[in-house]
């Protein structure tokens, strides 16, 4: 079992994009945040297969990123 860090960006046009910041490319979407999830584990599965049917190693998430909000002049 390996655990993942996904992010979840609300797209313009609706529903969301998900990215997996420690690997590199992983990306999905969804209409829900819940279906957001359930794609972000099927797309992570499918990626580390690739990764080791290719025989490269599958990145492990030693830190977990932080989002964080900056207010600027504008």
């Amino acid at each position: 079992m390996r655990t993942y860090s996904i992010v979840v960006d609300p797209d313009p046009e609706g529903g969301f994009t998900v990215t997996v910041p420690s690997l590199l490319g992983c990306i999905t979407q969804g209409e829900t945040v819940e279906e957001c999830v359930v794609n972000a584990q099927e797309a992570i599965a499918l990626y580390i297969e690739d990764l080791v049917a290719s025989g490269e190693p599958v990145p492990e998430e030693t830190a977990h990123p932080q989002v964080l909000q900056v207010t600027v002049a504008a």
